[in-house]
Formats: structure tokens, sequence, C-alpha cells
């Protein structure tokens, strides 16, 4: 028997004792009202309670039930358990939207929901990043009249979002190429994956550039060495030894030319690859810049005025291959683009006290252009092509000396004005010099 049923037994047993009670004591009008009182009794609780219970459900949630006996006790009870199990599954749906949300911040890719009408109701940081919006502000708004680029609306109202991504370029975001894939989400939303591709782009760019500059740099000097040894070789008995030596010398030097190409390429390839750090030798300044200058002196060939000057730290932390590397490529570079007669400085001094080391190189040469100077490190980049050709150079000797710089904790400054020569310096930190 239920709660409701016994408490209406109750009431019906009541009513029937108090009408039973007026007959036996001959007073039928007191037994109709005493059974009047006692229902009016049972049906006015009921109000009390029904009241209560609307009260009870405007009140905050988590609200205890109001207490009560009877059929209405347990329904208040179940009221209150129901209402925990509710409590119970919304925190966990809290829970799990909460991780949801971290998860997709941690993501190094942008992620967007859009509702049916294409409102933005939710996205990541990286996307507001990639797309130059701001969630506190374009939250809810819709993404068409935030995002106007004629492709990207032709995307999203193309129905196979699974074809390839698109790639396009948004004016809110100058200067970055981003990479959309849209795929259909839960109750007919959409959700938008974005990717910045900006580096991507222009590694795919710089891998290109590199494959045909080296092409091309290794096709001239063949191309030159293959001509000189064929004309040789068909001249070979009716020119003089003479003409087939200067062929031949020629062509060695075309050769040699093509053999340093292909070293700097790999000693250009070890520096950038994920090679050990450096070795942690104490190279002795005054021997490494003695070998410098020496290699200097037979590169000019008594063309240029050369001096060493030496007042910084005794020693140089650091692999003695590598920085010697990077000290004669800066060297070398001078020599090659100064004048014949011109005046070529090494410097190696101290930045002050507790300070690091500054090896310098300054030159009366040519000079270079100030929109040039950011781009000197590139590969194969050249500010007179045809000059540096002259020149001898391979075009990855500052690209070199870059990345020994960047492993040795130093950096590259260039000081230049055409017509009055240049100073290039490699200025390292205090814990790489010991005095």
């Amino acid at each position: 028997m239920t709660a409701v049923l016994a408490e209406l037994v109750v009431a019906l047993v009541l009513t029937a004792l108090a009408t039973l009670a007026g007959w036996l004591a001959a007073d039928r009008l007191g037994a109709e009202l005493m059974a009047l009182a006692v229902i009016s009794f049972f049906f006015l609780r009921q109000i009390w309670l029904v009241r209560r219970l609307i009260r009870w459900a405007a009140y905050p949630l988590g609200t205890p039930t109001p207490s009560a006996s009877g059929a209405w006790g347990a329904a208040f009870d179940a009221l209150q358990r129901r209402g925990r199990l509710a409590n119970a599954e919304r925190e966990n749906a809290t829970q799990e939207l909460d991780r949801f949300r971290r998860a997709a911040e941690a993501l190094p890719d942008g992620v967007m929901i859009l509702d049916g009408q294409r409102a933005i109701e939710w996205m990541n940081l990286q996307a507001e990043a990639c797309l130059g919006l701001k969630g506190s502000v374009d939250t809810h708004s819709r993404i068409t009249h935030l995002l106007r680029e004629p492709e990207f609306l032709d995307y999203l109202d193309n129905s196979d979002h699974c074809a390839a991504p698109l790639q396009f370029q948004t004016l809110r975001n100058p200067g970055r190429s981003l990479q959309i894939q849209a795929a259909p989400f839960a109750a007919g939303r959409t959700l938008l994956l974005v990717r910045d591709v900006t580096q991507l782009q222009k590694l795919a760019t710089m891998r290109r550039d590199f494959v045909a500059n080296v092409s091309h740099e290794l096709k001239t000097p063949l191309t030159v060495t293959l001509g000189f040894v064929e004309t040789a070789l068909d001249a070979l008995d009716d020119t003089p030894p003479q003409e087939i030596a200067h062929y031949l010398q020629t062509a060695v030097e075309q050769a040699r030319r093509m053999q340093q190409l292909i070293d700097d390429l790999l000693t250009l390839s070890s520096l950038e690859t994920d090679s050990p750090p450096p070795l942690e030798d104490l190279v002795d300044a005054a021997a490494l810049l003695a070998e410098i200058r020496q290699e200097v002196e037979a590169l000019s060939a008594g063309r240029h005025r050369i001096t060493l000057e030496n007042t910084g730290p005794q020693s140089l932390l650091g692999s003695a291959r590598e920085l010697r590397s990077a000290f004669a490529n800066l060297a070398g570079n001078a020599v090659r683009y100064t004048p014949d007669g011109g005046e070529i400085v090494l410097r190696w001094s101290s930045e002050g006290p507790a300070a690091g080391g500054r090896f310098s190189v300054r030159d009366s040469g040519i000079g270079i252009a100030s929109q040039h100077l950011s781009r000197l490190t590139e590969r194969f980049y050249r500010v007179d092509r045809g000059r540096s050709r002259d020149a001898g150079g391979t075009g990855l000797g500052l690209a070199i000396v870059k990345h020994v710089l960047e492993r040795h904790q130093a950096v590259l400054q260039v000081e230049s004005e055409p017509g009055r020569g240049s100073v290039f310096s490699a200025v390292f930190p205090a814990h790489r010099v010991q005095s």
C-alpha cells in the first residue's frame, strides 16, 4: 500500500468514526459537521503542502526540500534524491566540459565551434591568435561577419567539408597564411580547425630556393670545367702545351670551387642539424688570431694592408674548429670585397670588466646598402651576384658564421655604408671568455 493510499485510508477511517460517534449520540448534524471538518482539514493540509512545494521550486538549486510526514514526506524525499542525482550529473558534465576546454586550449592548432547560424559558440586562444579575433568580444557573432574573404565564404558554403583544407590569408591578421578544415559537429554545428602554416610555407620556399641555388651554383663551374677539359682533349695534338696547361688550370680552379661549395654545404648541414653542442675547449685567442691573419695574408697576396689588434681576453671557450671557420669566413669576405690597396683590420677586444669578447673585421671595401643587411646570413644571398662569383665566394660563409655563433651563444653585428667599408663583429658573452 503506497503512502498516499495509506493517508487517504486514515482520513476515511477518521471520517467514518466521527460520523458513527455522532449517530450513536443521536446528533446527526454534529456527526456531519465532524466529518466535514476532518475532510476539510485533510484537503487544506494538501493545499498547504502544495504551496510549500511551489515555493521550494522557486528557490535556488540545491535548497533542501521541505520536511513533511506521510505521503508528502515520501514525495519530498524522492525529489531530494532526484535533485542530488541531477546535481551530480550536472557537476560531471561541467567537469567534462572543463576538461574538453583545457584539452582544446593545449592543442597547437586553433579550434572553433559554430552553431547552425554560423555564430561563434566557442574558440580557443590559438584560434583567436590565428584569426585575429577576441573571444570576449567576438563570441556569439557570425563568423561570416568577421571574416569576409571570398574563398573562406565559398568554403563554408561548400557542403563537402571533407575535401582538402582551405589555405588563405585574412586581412584581420596580415602576413599569416592559414589552413582551415571544417567538419560537421553535433546538432547542426560546425567544427573549424585552424592552423598557422606561415612558417611551413616559408620553409617550403626556402627549400625550393635552396635546391635551385645549389643546382645553379654547381652547374656553372661544372659547365666551365667540362668545357675546358673537352677543349683540351680536342686540341691536344695541335695546341701548344702552354695553352693546354691554361685550359687544365682553369678547369682545376672551377673544380676547387665546386669542392669548396660542397664542403661549405656539408659544414652548414652539420651545424643546422641536431648535432651535439660545441666542444668546451679553452681556445688560445692569440694562436687562433695568428692563424686567421696568416690565412688572410695568403688570400690577399699582398694586395691589402692587414693589421691585427689583440687587446681582448686570453682564451675563448668553445670549439676551435668552428670558431676558426667563423673567423676565417669574416676575414675572407673582407679580402674578397675590398679593392686592391685597401685596409683590413682584425681586432680582438674585451667588452669591458665582467663582460664578453668581440672579434671584429673592419675593411675599407665597397660597403653594403642598408636594405641588404638583414638578409646577409641567408644561404646564397648575394648583394652583387656577379661580383660575388668573380671574388670566388660560395654564398654560404655568413650562414655558417651565424650558426657557429648561435651555438656559442654569440651574436653577429654588422655596420656598413656603401663606399665606406664594413665592420663585421662576433660578440661573445662573458662566460665564453677567460682573461
